[in-house]
């Protein structure tokens, strides 16, 4: 007998059937020579500080450094404690009871570091010796999984894989829990939570906000000119800024009084041929899709895992945009599946066959999976937002085999007086790739202007001109699409010169990993979100300005440790020595924070409102009295809005805040009110306008 171990029940169902395994068993499936068994997710992971016997938070354990790391079953939060997963522990049994009954185990976790990590996690936890072999594919079709196992690697082949994936699990573990406990002990406000991934991505948003924040911004007024030839209208605009808008007036009234006339004093005329986009990976998927269907990258990545899992596109979890040479074959018969499609039948129709584009074939980058593809299974009546998916990934490999875009631009400068004012045209000669959605420039709001026939001494109406006010704009606001690529290019942000160059190439995070940390930061109430735009909270600020000029907040040293990781993949480092390293800096990171010293916020000493004798301590998520009897409790998030120190201190001093906006209801509907405490010490809701109290 041989035993599959599958990541997730769904995908152990497909691979039972076509392993012919049909019979159900509690945990797993058996028949024709197999057992085919699941995780779900990480089953076994590092053990917690308690494991090691440290228990709270003390100075005097830290840092904490396990020699060895102990592996531990999976724990949920139980009252106050943590506990083993009862539904992790019967698993880890069902699948111990199929391996001693089986010769040899073939290893079907995602094909990645991490689906790596959870199947050796697993094995080394329950002390398994027996010989495996790793199922490796990048498509959950039959055709894909019948390939894989009649091309299954020897274990020994990911060995480096794994290295680079417990490197990974280990650093985390010491650098977050170090830092975290450091921090929560010289705050003594609460627990905080540092990461080495987690803390340099804050700081990111935390520094764009307060530029965006602190930018001054200056007005400016520039002339706009409208002409017209051969039936062409098309305006100019003065290569001047004027910072007086008197000034401004005054010469948009001399070029009136001056024959309303321009002269074309240069022309400059340029062919240029755009090439089509690359795949999606992950991360550019993830983009995409905020920019264009506004999702978060976490659901980005939960539709795309839902799609894969479907058998409608390739696994989701890649890092890179090409294909391997052995399946540019295959992308002739996946054009034919969209033909079939009525969505797509008018836009393949646009595409040259026998003339596709084979920039996307590169064997040198493709990574662990090749780019992200549909696969020539069908989808029918898919859920809205799995389709919107769907067509961003169909419409990128159209637009990815297309040819390119070629376009004339035009750059002509005008003379108005002795003022230069600038014409900017475009001309699409050939429109390849952009015809696929028919969008012929990156910004949507940017027009194509195609101008007439001009050439240098011509002299052009005025028709009309007037003076624009405009302004400089600050830095803006990260979205998770400008976040996302960040952190893909966070190496291209560093200052020093040597080492941006060696790791301008090179994130934080990976595709696999970006969205988890975003959604930590949120889990965190480090940041939140304004319509599209990231900010930070009170409190993701507050850790910013406690960390931003310490190593735990350097991008440079966590592209460093990214760059240290694909090293140990790919054989050309060792995993012993990149530990030692972590180790180092987190002796290093936790002596610095402990030696923090942290201006606590001034608030006014607020006794409870109830019991009028106990003071008062402000959480992050709660407001409470510090006597046990009293127990008076008031939350800080209140329909779905934080309720600011400021309001906690009107709340408890005068009755009442002041009036918060923007909470939710029970149904979803926007409303403002304001917490007022009643005489029994609740609160409730009093409403601007009617007055009416809802407890």
């Amino acid at each position: 007998m041989k035993t599959v171990i599958a990541e997730k029940p769904s995908v152990a169902r497909e691979i039972a059937r076509l392993l012919g395994a049909t019979e159900k068993k509690d945990g797993y499936l058996t028949g024709n020579g197999y057992f085919v068994t699941w995780a779900f997710g990480h089953l076994v992971g590092l053990g917690m500080p308690e494991d090691y016997g440290i228990t709270g938070f003390q100075k005097r354990s830290l840092p904490i450094l396990p020699d060895p790391f102990l592996l531990t079953v999976r724990k949920v939060k139980k009252d106050k404690g943590y506990t083993a997963d009862t539904g992790a522990l019967k698993q880890l049994k069902i699948i111990e009871q199929v391996i001693n009954k089986s010769e040899k185990i073939i290893v079907a976790t995602d094909a990645g570091r991490e689906g790596e990590l959870i199947f050796r996690y697993i094995y080394q936890y329950l002390k398994c010796s027996k010989p495996f072999e790793r199922l490796w594919i990048s498509s959950l079709t039959e055709k894909a999984i019948r390939q894989g196992f009649n091309n299954l690697k020897p274990g020994s082949d990911l060995d480096a894989l794994y290295q680079a994936a417990q490197a990974r699990s280990r650093a985390d573990w010491v650098v977050g829990i170090n830092a975290s406990q450091a921090l929560s002990i010289v705050a003594d406000n609460g627990i905080y939570s540092l990461g080495r991934v987690q803390t340099p991505t804050l700081a990111l948003i935390c520094r764009r906000y307060l530029e965006n924040k602190n930018f001054l911004v200056q007005q400016y007024w520039q002339i706009q000119l409208s002409h017209a030839k051969e039936f062409k209208d098309f305006k100019s605009i003065s290569k001047n800024r004027w910072e007086d808008k008197k000034q401004t007036e005054n010469i948009l009234k001399s070029i009136e009084r001056n024959g309303n006339t321009a002269l074309v004093s240069s022309i400059e005329i340029k062919t240029v041929s755009e090439q089509p986009p690359l795949l999606f990976d992950l991360t550019g998927l993830q983009k995409e899709a905020n920019i264009k269907l506004n999702l978060s990258a976490e659901e980005t990545l939960n539709i795309a895992q839902s799609l894969y899992e479907k058998k409608f596109i390739t696994y989701p979890r890649t890092g890179s945009k090409y294909i391997p040479e052995d399946m540019w074959a295959e992308i002739p018969n996946l054009i034919r599946v969209l033909q079939v499609m009525e969505n797509y039948k008018d836009t393949v129709a646009k595409v040259k066959w026998g003339h596709f584009n084979k920039r996307i074939v590169n064997d040198l980058r493709v990574t662990d999976h090749h780019g992200l593809l549909i696969t020539e299974k069908i989808p029918s009546a898919l859920p809205a937002k799995e389709n919107a998916v769907y067509n961003l990934i169909a419409f990128r490999l159209l637009e990815a085999i297309s040819e390119t875009c070629t376009k004339e631009i035009t750059d002509i400068t005008l003379q108005v007086l002795h003022y230069d004012f600038a014409v900017k045209g475009c001309r699409i000669l050939e429109p390849g790739w952009r015809s696929i959605k028919g969008s012929f420039s990156d910004n949507d709001t940017e027009a194509v202007q195609e101008l007439p026939e001009l050439k240098k001494g011509d002299e052009l109406k005025i028709k009309d001109a007037s003076v624009l006010e405009k302004k400089t704009k600050p830095p803006i606001l990260y979205t998770e699409a400008g976040l996302l690529s960040a952190m893909e290019s966070a190496g291209k942000e560093i200052e020093n010169q040597e080492e941006r160059k060696a790791l301008q190439s090179i994130g934080i995070g990976t595709p696999a990993t970006r969205a988890s940390i975003i959604e930590t930061l949120f889990a965190r109430n480090y940041i939140q979100r304004e319509l599209k735009s990231l900010l930070p909270t009170d409190k993701g600020l507050q850790v910013y300005e406690l960390v931003k000029n310490k190593k735990i907040a350097d991008v440079a040293m966590t592209a460093q440790w990214e760059l240290a990781l694909q090293k140990i993949e790919n054989n050309e480092t060792d995993s012993g020595a990149f530990q030692k390293e972590i180790e180092t800096y987190a002796e290093s990171i936790t002596n610095e924070l402990l030696q923090t010293s942290i201006v606590q916020t001034n608030l006014a000493a607020l006794i409870c409102p109830k019991c009028k004798k106990q003071d008062l301590i402000i959480r992050d998520k709660i407001i409470k009295c510090t006597d046990e009897t009293c127990n008076w409790l008031q939350f800080r998030n209140v329909c779905g809005v934080l309720v600011s120190i400021d309001d906690i201190e009107n709340l408890v001093t005068k009755g009442r805040t002041s009036l918060i906006k923007g909470m939710k209801s029970n149904a979803g509907k926007e409303f403002d009110a304001y917490i007022v405490l009643n005489e029994d010490c609740t609160t409730s809701f009093e409403f601007e306008k009617n007055k009416i109290r809802k407890k």
